[in-house]
């Protein structure tokens, strides 16, 4: 599996919040924007280019390696030596029942020289994030997320900004990922997480399955797989009772397990706190279930 990285679809889980991301998703600007993440296995960074237009956006990195860093509205993409080579649109088709976050602290500010404004999310009275947007045109430029001891985990900032919509039409189609979406089909994903909300389930032209949760602000998706799933680079860790293969990049953290059918991948931009009680909720890891289906397939 390469590098995905999953982002908020607009959820009507606080009015406040959602007014203020459906604004900064409508907004036209050209920036420069570096990611800094203090992991559990060190510094993660990256540095992504960033265009939109009225809800229409194009990502690539100036970072090295084969898969790059990317982000998407609602949904995620994927890059290859910095050309985008998939992409799938995740839209909300259920909504969670009562707001999660508190919106305070608003205050006025000012960022790269423009007025702005910056105000702090709460979830079960523990501040999350501080985010900051340009007042003129709603962009988010700036978001700070935390860990529940209050320290920093990521932080995701405007480095240049220009508010002048960009010319999208130069930009190199996105080769679309095809995902059907599954309604009334029996699946292990609990409909709930930790306050993360399952709002859609899919499945994929090579029969995976992949559900998509989000508590409002923080997002992760999930996906079951016939097959194992490679994690270049991951290390081993045990959380709980199970064993995984983990992997940090700047904004995501990914998780890969075999399972007694199968196997499964975790991807998601949430603070590594909430990770054990979300894969405790999720089908356990089973390393002998691989040398099940072989002896299977073998024998019979």
């Amino acid at each position: 599996m390469a590098a995905i990285v999953v982002i908020p679809a607009s959820v009507a889980t606080a009015a406040d919040l959602d007014e203020l991301l459906d604004r900064s998703r409508e907004a036209s600007y050209s920036a420069e924007q570096i990611i800094s993440c203090n992991t559990p296995d060190g510094l993660r960074e990256a540095v992504i280019r960033i265009a939109q237009d009225g809800g229409d956006i194009w990502i690539g990195s100036t970072a090295g390696g084969d898969f790059e860093v990317t982000a998407g509205s609602g949904g995620w993409t994927l890059l290859r030596a910095g050309d985008a080579v998939k992409s799938v649109s995740v839209d909300a088709g259920e909504t969670a029942d009562d707001p999660l976050y508190a919106v305070e602290g608003e205050a006025a500010s000012l960022f790269l020289g423009r007025s702005a404004m910056t105000f702090n999310l709460i979830r079960d009275g523990i501040l999350r994030a501080e985010i900051v947007f340009d007042q003129q045109t709603g962009a988010l430029v700036e978001a700070t997320t935390f860990l529940d001891d209050g320290s920093s985990y990521c932080q995701r900032r405007f480095v240049s900004f220009d508010p002048r919509s960009p010319n999208l039409e130069l930009v190199a189609p996105v080769e679309a990922e095809t995902f059907h979406e599954l309604e009334n089909v029996a699946t292990e994903l609990p409909a709930a997480i930790a306050g993360f909300q399952r709002l859609d389930l899919y499945l994929d032209d090579d029969e995976s399955t992949f559900a998509y949760y989000s508590d409002g602000f923080f997002s992760f998706a999930v996906f079951e797989t016939p097959t194992t799933v490679a994690l270049p680079g991951g290390i081993s860790v045990a959380l709980g009772e199970s064993s995984y293969q983990r992997s940090f990049t700047a904004g995501q953290a990914t998780y890969v397990w075999e399972t007694r059918s199968g196997a499964m991948a975790l991807v998601g931009d949430l603070p590594p706190d909430l990770h054990g009680s979300i894969l405790a909720a999720l089908p356990e890891s089973d390393p002998a279930g691989l040398l099940r289906r072989l002896w299977r397939s073998l024998f019979g």
